[in-house]
Parts: structure tokens; sequence; C-alpha cells
């Protein structure tokens, strides 16, 4: 199989030149890709010489684009619409208005959350994101709210993969050393308190005998469920990941918090 890249990809900014520069995990991964063009040009020139025969399947990989719509006819899917994204200097993408189609027979979705608004704090519902700088959440006059980050997707999107927001957490808790000494104190700084103030709130939560106890749930799901048909024979399911909120909870406490139990295969 050929990978096959487009070079009009690898046009960096500012801002991803020097996540390149600092981020280990973000330079290792545009290292590989670059090698895997520079083969791909080797390869092509090849091939234009008939020295080499092409791989009878070919995967391409199309960077910057956002799924607009996806097409077909009587429930089928026959294409999927993307529009044309491009970096914009703050580490994020915008839109181009450019449309690109594909005639796709498949569509498989891998992506991330898209993050939601909380009461009482600015939203940013075009990107899915709380505004902030840096981290630092900001209100709608574009102040900064004390005591108050935010990181992972809801900080930059549901874009990039770990190593993304594993540099975005970095960022934010830099900021939140910075501004430690303004930060307000707890009423009663006892770690038990904490669970304590949850529960006379109602806020149903779990500690780690109940993560222990979920995990257990999950592992017993897996064991009764059917084994998995692979290429390699059947093979038993080592859990099943339960996904509802309320299943989670009852499942590490044991009592019933109004939701369907849900579970991920």
């Amino acid at each position: 199989m050929d990978i096959v890249l487009y070079p009009e990809d690898f046009e960096f900014d500012a801002a991803s030149d020097e996540t390149i520069k600092t981020n280990n995990q973000a330079k290792t991964m545009v290292n590989t890709l670059t090698n895997w063009l520079i083969e791909q040009e080797d390869r092509e020139e090849a091939e234009e010489a008939g020295t080499r025969t092409p791989a009878s399947r070919r995967l391409h990989l199309h960077f910057l684009h956002a799924p607009v719509e996806i097409t077909g006819n009587n429930g089928a899917v026959e294409g999927i619409r993307f529009e044309r994204q491009e970096l914009d200097g703050t580490g994020n993408v915008r839109g181009t208005g450019d449309i690109v189609d594909y005639d796709v027979q498949a569509v498989y979705r891998a992506i991330g959350y898209f993050g939601s608004a909380l009461p009482d704090l600015a939203y940013d519902g075009s990107n899915g994101v709380i505004p902030n700088a840096g981290g630092r959440v900001l209100d709608e006059a574009g102040g900064h709210v004390s005591g108050l980050y935010a990181t992972g997707w809801i900080k930059r999107g549901p874009v990039g993969l770990i190593g993304h927001t594993k540099g975005d957490a970095l960022e934010t808790i830099t900021l939140l050393l910075q501004d430690l000494d303004n930060l307000p104190t707890a009423v009663v700084p006892e770690p038990a308190e904490v669970p304590r103030l949850l529960a006379a709130r109602g806020v149903e939560f779990t500690d780690w005998a109940g993560w222990i106890a979920l995990d257990a749930h999950e592992r017993a799901l897996g064991e009764a469920a059917e084994p998995v048909v692979t290429a390699a024979g059947p093979a038993a399911r080592e859990r099943i990941k339960v996904v509802d909120r309320g299943a989670m909870v009852e499942a590490s406490t044991g009592e019933r918090q109004g939701s369907d139990v849900g579970a991920s295969v």
C-alpha cells in the first residue's frame, strides 16, 4: 500500500513552527510525514520512469479539511464534502470557503467531542470552546475570570492529538502557577471537606473505591459478552465500556441515578 500526501498541507505558519520546535511529539510526527512526502516524490519519479509499479492500494491523507456534508442516495453514502481550512497563526485553523468533494462508499467517524456551554460562562458556539487566553477563562467583556482555567478540547476545540492537548495543559498550568498567589483560598483547607461539600450540594460523584467498582463492572460485562470475531479466531472481550454518566455513577456507587444503563462496545 502506498501512502499519498499533499505538499500544500505542509505549509506551516509561525505558531506551527514554534510547536514543532518545542513539542517532541509534534516534531516526530511532522518529521515522519515529511519523510513520507519525500519518499512519495521519489516513488512517483520511479513510476514515471517505469522502474516501479504502483501499489494495488493507496491511502490518501488529507489534512486541513473540515467535514461539511455527507452526500448519498437511498441511504447509501456516495460522497463527502469538506471545507478547506488554513492555519490562523494561533495554533488553530479557520475555514477558507473552498469546498472539496470526494467520492466515497463508507464513512467512519473518529473526531473529537464538540464542547458544550456551561452556566454563567462565556461560550464560543462556532468553535465549541470556552473563550480563554492561554488557558485563562475570559468573560463576555474579555476579562480574566479569576480562578477559572481551560485545557483540552474545551480550550482549543475538538482538533489535534494527545501531544497538542498535552502542550495546552502545560501552558494552562504555567499560567495557573503564575496566578497562584492571587487565587482564592479554601475556607476549610482540608481534603476531606471536598466530598462533604459535594454531598451537601447534592453533586453526584465517586471516589477511588467507586472507580475500582466501575472497572470491575466493565470487565464483568466483557466476560459475559459474546466473543469478538477476529482474523485469528474468536477473542474474549476484556471489557465493555460504560459511557452513560448516570450508569457510571450507578456502577461505582450502587445507587440508581435516573439514567438508562449504557455501554460502548
